[in-house]
């Protein structure tokens, strides 16, 4: 890509985890990337492998839940970088506890990071591309966006509210006839430093449930989704049962998270000295990088991602190979002359 053709990516919660593999994925096209979290140390991390993939970095401290902080962050990423082409919205916070555990405070602050910031970046986003009518909004969800769990009431609870405010803004958009592509990544278990670093109030230390993926699966659908005008895109086969048991038979998926979940976000081995204080009101000392302490059960691939991804090459091919039976049929049917 020639250097005037680069793309301006921004990127909320970019110093670790999902945003660190996808501001890595959108630095190997050389694009510009606004780096944004709350932690510098990870921030300068992240902007030295931008530069190492051939992008170019810009590190911008932000805590999202203020929309004073995000809008400053984005006029100084059009005044350092250029137009905003792709926001990608992906902060988050939460408490790893029950629903009782968990203080006004802690669900206030988790709800105004996870929810609010995706609401205050997309309104900077959105104030600045529609003045051009072009961008692209990428919100990052997650298949619990359809089904809450136990144990992330706070997160669950915001990635509901993210997927009702992603619905409200691409009506209104479509009602103006914008050409601003707002599009919605729902996402499974992923192996992120999150689990290192939450806050958690159960006597494990905390997991995704299984099955678990790499981050860099989630990058590369992040990546296609600011690339293509798809509206929504599930990642993992994990994230298309949940989405479909939750609307086809609410009940029983309550009643199988309700016996297996609790234990499946847990490890045998006690919570580590971050998770006590987390990263939920501060961000942890330290650059934990992309990937959490999950890799020997993560897989770096995932099939049903590759289905969606090549959804109309396949579609054509099951169509061919029908058409192809069929034909095949006739032949052994017709009488012979």
């Amino acid at each position: 890509m020639s250097r005037e053709h680069r793309r301006v990516v921004v990127i909320t919660g970019a110093g670790a985890g999902i945003g660190r593999a996808t501001a890595r994925r959108f630095a190997a096209d050389g694009d510009r990337v606004a780096l944004l979290a709350r932690g510098e140390e990870e921030l300068e991390g992240a902007a030295r492998e931008i530069e190492a993939a051939g992008g170019t970095p810009l590190v911008v401290p932000t805590d999202v839940a203020d929309p004073a902080a995000v809008e400053d962050a984005a006029a100084r990423v059009e005044r350092e970088l250029g137009p905003i082409d792709i926001w990608v919205s992906n902060a988050m916070a939460t408490v790893f506890a029950r629903f009782p555990d968990i203080t006004p405070e802690e669900f206030r602050r988790a709800t105004d990071v996870t929810y609010h910031g995706a609401v205050w970046s997309t309104r900077s986003a959105l104030c600045r591309m529609e003045a051009r009518d072009r961008g692209t909004i990428v919100l990052v969800g997650s298949a619990l966006a359809y089904q809450g769990i136990p144990l992330q009431s706070p997160y669950c609870g915001a990635k509901h509210a993210i997927k009702g405010f992603f619905d409200s803004v691409r009506t209104e958009l479509r009602s103006r006839g914008s050409k601003v592509q707002v599009t919605m990544v729902q996402l499974p278990g992923l192996n992120t430093p999150q689990f290192d670093h939450g806050r958690s109030k159960v006597p494990g230390h905390p997991r995704p449930v299984a099955p678990v993926y790499q981050p860099e699966v989630a990058a590369e659908a992040i990546h296609f989704a600011a690339c293509h005008r798809r509206r929504q895109i599930y990642v993992g086969i994990s994230t298309y049962y949940t989405v479909l048991g939750s609307k086809l038979a609410p009940w029983i998926a309550e009643r199988y998270l309700a016996k297996t979940a609790v234990s499946g976000q847990q490890t045998d081995a006690p919570p580590g000295p971050q998770n006590r204080e987390g990263n939920l009101m501060r961000p942890p000392p330290g650059d934990p990088g992309a990937h959490g302490p999950f890799d020997g059960q993560a897989h770096g691939r995932s099939a049903a991602w590759f289905a969606t991804r090549h959804r109309t090459a396949l579609a054509a091919g099951a169509l061919a190979g029908v058409a192809a039976l069929a034909a095949a049929r006739a032949r052994r049917l017709s009488p012979r002359g």
